[in-house]
């Protein structure tokens, strides 16, 4: 499901349609906001697309950004 690449980690994922792909992404925001790291994305219909990144850490790849992909890849199984 994730890719590493240019110090991020990154993720395409398809729903059903456009409104299963912004309870996704709702989701995610709670989780994102309670781990107070948040993702860059972009959605377009079915399709949602997150990099990962701690600027913080000089935009690089932490443990956080571990935790929070792992979230997210529980949050998507979860609604399949």
């Amino acid at each position: 499901m994730w890719q590493q690449e240019d110090n991020k980690l990154k993720c395409s994922l398809s729903f059903r349609d456009f409104r299963q792909a912004m309870d996704f992404m709702q989701r995610v925001a709670r989780v994102a906001e309670a781990l107070n790291h948040h993702p860059w994305w972009s959605n377009v219909y079915n399709k949602v697309h997150i990099e990962l990144t701690t600027h913080d850490a000089g935009n690089k790849v932490t443990e956080l950004d571990h935790r929070l992909a792992a979230r997210i890849k529980a949050i998507y199984d979860s609604m399949q």
